[in-house]
This record gives C-alpha cells, structure tokens and sequence, in this order.
C-alpha cells in the first residue's frame, strides 16, 4: 500500500477529532476540541491517504509529538533528533497496515526536514505499535513516567537513525 502526506485540511482535522478507538487504545480517542491544535502550522499536521485517496491517518512532526513528562526530565534535549507522532484510522489499527504507514512518514520527514534521527514517544502498554516501530529501526532509549501497578512505567521513548531505511522484511 502506498500513502501519501499532505498539510492536514480543517475537514481532515474535524474527522480525525472524532475517531475512536476501543479498549485500552481509547486513551487515542480524538478530541472535537483539538481541531484549532491540529491546525496549528507549528505543530506540523499531516494527513495521510492511500491510494484511493481515503483518510487512513496522519503524522505530525516536532513538538507536539512530546509528552510532558519528557519534557520535564530533558529528555527531548539529550539528542538532536525530529520528534514524531502519529495516528491511524481506528478501524485499520492492527490489519498489518503499520509498517507501511510510518516508513511512508518516515520518508516523508526524512525528505522535507533531513533530520539526524527520528524519536518517538509511545505508551508501554501499546506493544503493537512497539513492534511496529521495532519492525522499522526504532530502538527503545529509555522508559520514564509514572510507574504503573505492574512496575512498568507510561512512556518508552525510542530513536532511529533518519539516514537509511532499514529494509522491508515481510512478515511470515
């Protein structure tokens, strides 16, 4: 599947404001309130469409791509590196789409910005997205936040190298 990155529209900010999704993945549900932040040029909010042209997602890239807690500990400032952030369409979540999508956010950053690497924040408990961004470079940095129940903290940061792009291996 090939997927192509353009400057979020107001219509694609309203319709991703209303995705949502289920279980524990509910902490990703959209906020009709966010509109004006997805909007925001600084913040760098791209949609992303397939072939069909159908919304399946978007990125932003930069500083609304932190968590505070990250902010807070300096853990943005250790390494220069492009923050990313990302969200798929609720219903296409967990299909295999992944890794197709963030190389295409990858190439695309990689393309208009030219960073050295490519950070990103992700909660713990989503291990499907972990292996997603395992599955194209990414390597865990370090946890940090709240220490949950379980002993495991909220937030794993990771970071790859923005200069190549490891190789596809398809999944068996």
């Amino acid at each position: 599947m090939r997927y192509t990155l353009a400057p979020i529209s107001r219509a694609d900010a309203e319709e991703i404001s209303g995705w949502r999704y289920d279980g524990p993945y509910s902490v990703y549900n959209g906020d009709p309130g966010s509109v004006n932040s997805l909007l925001e040029p600084r913040f760098l909010y791209h949609s992303v469409r397939d072939e069909d042209g159908d919304l399946v997602g978007y990125f932003c890239f930069g500083d609304d791509a932190r968590v505070s807690a990250g902010r807070r500990l300096g853990l943005y400032d250790a390494k220069p590196a492009l923050d990313v952030g990302l969200g798929m369409r609720p219903d296409l979540t967990g299909h295999g789409f992944g890794e197709a999508f963030v190389r295409s956010g990858l190439r695309f950053a990689r393309k208009t910005y030219s960073p050295p690497a490519f950070r990103l924040t992700v909660a713990t408990f989503n291990r499907r997205a972990i292996r997603v961004y395992e599955g194209v470079g990414f390597e865990s940095v370090e946890t940090f936040g709240a220490t949950r129940r379980t002993g495991e903290k909220d937030w794993l940061l990771m970071m790859r190298d923005a200069e190549e792009e490891p190789p596809y291996i398809p999944k068996k």
